[in-house]
């Protein structure tokens, strides 16, 4: 599966596929997505499509406003672009094993290292694109540009311009007209060559560190067995390995926690490690929705909105303190006494319970982490069937609950929808009905009596 767009690069990849498919018989289509962003785009699908018609090869055409998807997922448009031509290229595979032919040349990848290093990067970034990834294959990686223009132009074979490759509104293109000829010039004659050879040598001190790293993780990292999602950091372990490694196994669990590596950056890693070594117990919050804290020896790693249905945590909160219990389970409440948590199926012959400090709830309405808390501002009860809410703050007025005491009240709550003020009553949105497949029931024992 080639993507073609009709520039020089990707004219050249098609043609090259062409030539080896004389020696190695393997399937050959094309992809071209139209990305809505140039008026006379279409003269380049047409010339694509032209060009797959006279030597009898499969055409796929994706047609996208790459502008207003970028707008829509908040991303800008490169990143979007990327996006949408990768997913036309797994639309036009069908679901069938094959790879992915793309035409990155060596100048794309000199481009590469000198964007990631100035922002900041790795051994990954510095090694810049790779020639296999997974399924993607850069058959052209090896040449650089102006090998390939010429190639073209001694075989008299046409290719479009894309008038936005001669624009500076793009990082990449400002690296390209103004950076890398100057290093060409004024440097070194070969540079981008050399920088592809570095890029070669990183590439294999990765693939060393790689597994040094799934060594070092195998020591000092394993899964919480009870609490899918949560990931362990047995500390002594970790603070025996060295310098280097122990920042590639924060990244691996972080990346592993928030489900890619995207805005995990090296002051995060730093910061988890401070937390690691800081004497106690500590917390600390990062971008990708992650929660670190430590407990005595353990590290933990964890997505702050992912909880795996069957063991929820409840929490309890008060002046900063925290206490947590799985559910089923329970947790002890200051001045309530202890909660218990139980969740069964539904029998049509059960009575609800007619008590005031033990509640059944439809356990299948919940879709987040619930939470003992005090009240805050936004809280709000369904008070019927038809959705209808009430603010919290008005509930707490026709009730009569005196103000001093509506700040010591804890609230089982699910984000701002408090499911019950106990003692008093529930939300309507969680009874139980006739609908009902699986019940929470929480009870406060100590009350009872």
């Amino acid at each position: 599966m080639a993507g073609v767009s009709g520039g020089a690069d990707s004219v050249c990849l098609l043609f090259m596929l062409m030539e080896i498919r004389r020696k190695i018989p393997f399937s050959l289509r094309v992809v071209h997505v139209n990305h809505k962003i140039r008026p006379q785009a279409h003269l380049d699908a047409d010339y694509v499509r032209a060009l797959c018609e006279k030597h009898n090869i499969p055409f796929f055409l994706t047609e996208e406003n790459v502008k207003e998807l970028a707008r829509e997922h908040r991303r800008c448009v490169e990143e979007e672009g990327r996006a949408v031509r990768y997913q036309a290229f797994e639309q036009a595979l069908e679901g069938r094993p094959g790879r992915i032919a793309v035409a990155h040349n060596g100048n794309d990848r000199a481009e590469t290292m000198l964007f990631h290093l100035f922002r900041g990067t790795g051994l990954t970034g510095m090694s810049g694109i790779r020639p296999v990834n997974g399924k993607i294959i850069r058959p052209l990686l090896c040449l650089e540009r102006h090998e390939i223009e010429r190639w073209l132009r001694e075989r008299e074979i046409p290719f479009c311009q894309d008038a936005t490759n001669d624009q500076d509104i793009y990082a990449r293109n400002r690296i390209r007209h103004h950076i890398l000829p100057y290093a060409e010039q004024e440097i070194s004659q070969g540079a981008v060559s050399h920088m592809c050879q570095a890029a070669d040598q990183l590439l294999m001190a990765e693939s060393y560190l790689c597994r040094q790293t799934d060594e070092a993780l195998a020591r000092c990292v394993r899964q919480d067995p009870d609490r899918r999602g949560r990931i362990l950091v047995e500390l002594p372990a970790f603070f025996r390995e060295e310098e280097y490694l122990r920042g590639r196994v924060l990244l691996s669990c972080l990346e592993q926690a928030a489900g890619g590596r995207k805005n995990i950056a090296s002051t995060h890693i730093r910061a988890v490690e401070a937390l690691f070594r800081r004497r106690g117990s500590g917390q600390t919050h990062l971008p990708c929705g992650l929660k670190v804290y430590k407990e005595y020896d353990v590290g933990m790693i964890q997505k702050r909105d992912y909880e795996e249905k069957a063991s929820w945590p409840v929490s309890c909160q008060e002046a900063g303190r925290s206490f947590e219990a799985p559910i089923p389970g329970s947790v002890c409440l200051p001045g309530m006494g202890r909660a218990e948590f139980t969740v069964f199926p539904r029998n049509n012959s059960q009575r609800i319970p007619q008590k005031t400090y033990t509640k059944w709830f439809d356990y299948d309405k919940i879709a987040s982490v619930l939470i003992f808390r005090t009240k805050r501002t936004g809280d709000y009860l369904t008070i019927n069937r038809n959705m209808g809410r009430k603010s919290l703050q008005d509930y707490f007025v026709n009730e009569k609950v005196p103000r001093a005491e509506r700040e010591k009240i804890f609230l089982l709550a699910e984000g701002s929808h408090i499911l019950w003020v106990p003692g008093l009553r529930i939300s309507e949105y969680y009874k139980v009905d006739d609908a009902t497949r699986r019940i929470l029931q929480v009870s406060f024992p100590d009350q009872e009596i």
